[in-house]
């Protein structure tokens, strides 16, 4: 049975123990190493694009600014 991913391709999302905002860029599916989603992520650094691989509980939504 396959599990809905909890974020979406476009979405900004921080670390639950802070840092930028980040968009996901991918959503990796569960597979027999990996039992959970993982994403995909980028943001910038100052002026320097970096980007890195998290897995879901490790991340928070952003609520946009209105």
């Amino acid at each position: 049975m396959a599990t809905k991913a909890a974020f979406k391709i476009g979405q900004l999302v921080k670390l639950k123990s802070g840092g930028p905002d980040m968009t996901i860029q991918e959503v990796n599916e569960p597979n027999q190493y990996r039992p959970a989603h993982t994403y995909g992520c980028q943001w910038f650094a100052g002026k320097k694009l970096d980007k890195g691989t998290f897995p879901g509980d490790s991340l928070n939504p952003v609520q946009p600014e209105e």
